[in-house]
């Protein structure tokens, strides 16, 4: 439908009908509008897979490797192909727009929603999040490029008012929403965070450059209970309070309207774009017939997220280790905790229930089934505090069946409400008329006897009983209001002896506080390996093997969203058992699972190190794809990583006084560090493969005018035994520069796969913008005329070629 006739439609509502569209319907879906043939549209988190409208772990999905790992691939084709996967989700679950893509940056290495983001350079994200959107849209489903803008770290980030220049913000922090506007994005979500002293609902950006400028024509949503004013939000160019049916609009809205401090054009305009959106998603009118709910799950569907693992998958060193050779081995020590419980997706919303996790531990022994013996050894505890119970090894106490029971008491201790459910970790129980206490009980048959650590999560009055043993009692308050909790909720614990083999129940309580949500946690973990014992048997399996595997990895309270990391440490023993493994066997491959950078003091001890990020379900299987050489690692660092914290130029994420001011202005990442003059421990854009590369010749125009693009042609001979693919990557430097800039900045990159022996041209495309900057004192673009240096290579700390082209 086009404009003229939603402007019709819009003159058949009256003004609370119409400001009644302008707030969710309930936590995940818009209003309707029956006789204007408006249906309710459903949104869902799905950076790494659509959750749907429900926290139900019997409602699984796929889930994608983590949006660092995607940003690790420098592979669009890839990445759009996993969007049209996310669309098909979206079709599956009924869900018309999708919460992603997240295209904040890694400013600081600190940042605990890293795994979300896809890398620090704006150049690299704006083209990773371009090629997610495109393929979302592509099925007629909504992308929403979020969070607008200035959210790069979480401390305070209900409340913080970012500090940058006008420059800073237009050529880093701005830019990838430039790009996914662009590429079409239907949403842009506003986040919590102030920029300039205006929180971002309220915020002038969202009319310029956003809607104006950039001609963004659709829908501006709020993120989650980001609306804290009625007024200034009903004026600025937001369009969409979420979640509902209750809000800072609503019946305020109407109100300012009608006393003339919120026009009601303005309010149109909200409408129009909001029916604009609709017709889009199909809601509008006869549904879109691009919508064909899907089956589930497919074997093509797993065979994409098997390769993605690989793709994303960062060899940071390689001591003539990989690929290993089946053919080989008899003994394989696999070594670690995440080895057999691996980390496949990161904490807070955007968390999904897996159709199925495969660990790296599977994955190995499935490839070396009936070729080699592999022995486990999980090593000390990584520290973390206890699990949700399971299936794995409770039972509902009704029904006997693999899970827990789930009830709902009044105020009496009558069941208002109870059902056999599968995870100790329920956020989202049903909630009948009178409910007073959710209370969790399961049957739980411990494998091994000593002092086993019980929780029980949530808010308000709580107790946790273990026949009928009182181990909790107590009132515990919510300390934040920041809507993250109600999906991880903090955890109290305590201890008790129990004997293997000895069933006990289990049974927590939690009683119901206004404004503090429902989620409800029962935990437990066995007793943890005495960390002496448990590193001498990890380093006798590693001597007594042919190879070792370790993984190690952060937890869900190190990286995840609502707070920042205080530190870039592994934690626990890992850094040492490392060590100790590394010197038992040379043939020590080291795997790391996280979703941002660590420190790695032991990575020149190693044979090989490589990179999974937060891999998704297929973790295992595409790991062993590339640790035994069916599958090359694809990726090239999106991040810089430093040796250690104390190295890294840009780390602040605390706000003084409220205010977190972006003080390095242009130059985070890899810029940060060539400006220090520092070397980290591995560049943005490095990453090794199973071959190795010559680069041959450049080719660069000598003369490009301001405002053309110009391509970068660069021969490359594959020197190996075995095809490979090559990122070739571009920067620019611009000496004696009359305004400030960056030492050097990524210009652009273009792959391509060769044979062993062969050669093959690759074409950087480097678009106008690379060479432009934003003049505050005229408010616009600007290109300096006079010669730029060009860099051609492997990563931005290694470059294999330099040249000048003249902008004139």
């Amino acid at each position: 439908m086009d404009d003229e006739g939603i402007d019709r439609l819009i003159g058949m509502l009256s003004l609370e009908r119409k400001v009644r569209l302008l707030t969710g319907a309930t936590t995940w879906r818009t209003a309707g509008e029956p006789g204007i043939g408006l249906r309710e549209m459903v949104t869902s988190d799905g950076p790494a897979g659509v959750r749907g409208e429900a926290w139900d772990e019997r409602r699984t999905s796929l889930l994608l490797p983590s949006a660092s790992a995607l940003g690790a691939m420098w592979d669009e084709e890839l990445v759009e192909r996993l969007g049209r996967l996310l669309a098909t989700e979206a079709a599956r679950k009924g869900v018309d727009v999708v919460l992603a893509p997240t295209l904040n940056l890694h400013r600081s290495p600190l940042g605990g929603r890293h795994f979300e983001c896809f890398s620090e350079d704006p150049e690299l994200t704006g083209r990773t999040g371009a090629a997610l959107i495109r393929g979302i849209q592509a099925l007629g489903v909504a992308a929403t490029a979020k969070h607008y803008v200035g959210n790069d770290s979480e401390t305070d980030r209900l409340t913080v008012d970012v500090r940058a220049s006008e420059r800073t913000l237009r050529e880093v922090y701005l830019a990838p929403f430039e790009a996914a506007v662009e590429a079409g994005v239907c949403l842009v979500m506003a986040g919590y965070n102030a920029v300039s002293g205006t929180t971002m609902t309220a915020s002038p950006l969202l009319a310029e450059p956003l809607k104006g400028e950039w001609g963004f024509d659709g829908v501006a949503v709020s993120d989650w209970a980001a609306v804290r004013t009625t007024e200034e939000t009903g004026r600025a160019a937001l369009d969409l309070a979420m979640p509902g049916p209750d809000s800072r609009w609503g019946p305020s809205l109407v109100r300012v309207v009608k006393d003339g401090l919120v026009p009601e054009e303005a309010v149109d305009e909200k409408v129009r774009r909001l029916l604009r959106l609709a017709g889009r998603v199909g809601a509008l009118g006869s549904r879109d017939p691009r919508r064909v709910p899907a089956s589930g799950a497919s074997r093509d569907d797993r065979a994409l997220l098997r390769r993605a693992v690989s793709a994303g998958c960062v060899l940071l060193r390689n001591d003539a280790v990989l690929p290993l050779d089946r053919a080989g081995l008899s003994t394989v020590a696999v070594v670690g905790v995440h080895a057999a419980s691996p980390r496949v997706q990161g904490g807070g919303s955007a968390g999904v229930f897996s159709s199925g996790a495969v660990s790296p531990l599977a994955g190995i022994r499935a490839r070396l089934r009936g070729r080699a013996r592999v022995v486990y050894e999980s090593g000390p505890a990584p520290g973390a505090p206890p699990a949700p119970v399971g299936p794995d090894r409770c039972t509902d106490p009704v029904s006997g069946a693999p899970g827990v029971r789930l009830r709902v008491l009044d105020a009496a201790g009558r069941e208002l409400y109870a059902e056999h459910r599968l995870s100790g970790r329920q956020l989202e129980p049903d909630l009948p008329a009178g409910a007073h206490t959710v209370e969790i009980s399961a049957v739980l048959r411990p494998r091994r006897a000593g002092e086993w650590t019980f929780g029980v999560g949530g808010f308000g009055r709580m107790t946790l009983t273990v026949d009928d043993r009182t181990l909790l009692d107590g009132e515990f308050p919510g300390d934040t209001d920041d809507p993250v909790v109600h999906v991880t909720p903090p955890v109290h614990t305590a201890r008790t002896v129990l004997t293997a083999a000895r069933p006990v129940r289990v049974v927590a309580r939690r009683e119901l506080v206004p404004g503090r949500g429902r989620a409800t946690v029962v935990a437990a973990a066995p007793p943890e390996p005495d960390p002496v014992t448990a590193l001498k048997d990890a380093v006798r399996a590693a001597r007594d093997a042919d190879v070792a595997i370790v993984v190690v990895g952060t937890t869900e309270h190190g990286e995840t969203e609502g707070h920042d990391r205080a530190g870039l440490s592994l934690g626990g023993h890992q850094d040492e058992l490392v060590s100790a493994v590394a010197a038992a066997n040379p043939r020590t491959v080291v795997v790391v699972n996280s979703g941002g950078p660590v420190e790695l003091p032991w990575h020149r001890e190693a044979g090989a190190v490589l990179l999974t990020w937060f891999p998704g379900q297929e973790a295992g299987a595409g790991l062993a794809d590339v640790l035994f050489g069916l599958a090359e690692p694809g990726g090239q660092l999106p991040t810089t990583w430093a040796a250690s914290l104390a190295d890294a130029p840009v780390t602040d994420t605390r706000p003084v006084d409220g205010r977190l001011d972006y003080t390095e202005g242009l130059h985070i990442g890899h810029r940060a560090w060539l400006r220090a003059g520092r070397e980290p421990a591995y560049w943005f854009g490095h990453g090794l493969g199973y071959t190795t590369w010559e680069y041959a010749a450049v080719e660069v125009p000598a003369r490009v005018t301001a405002g053309e693009p110009f391509t970068v042609r660069v021969t490359v001979r594959n020197t190996g035994a075995r095809a490979g693919r090559e990122v070739v990557q571009v920067y620019l430097s611009r000496p004696d520069s009359a305004v400030e800039r960056p030492e050097r900045w990524f210009a652009g990159y273009a792959t391509v796969r060769v044979e062993a022996g062969r050669t093959a041209s690759a074409e950087v495309v480097v678009g106008p913008r690379a060479v432009r900057h934003w003049s505050e004192a005229d408010r616009g673009w600007a290109t300096e005329p006079g010669p730029y240096r060009i860099a051609v290579g492997r990563s931005a700390g290694d470059t294999r070629w330099e040249g000048t082209v003249s902008i004139t």
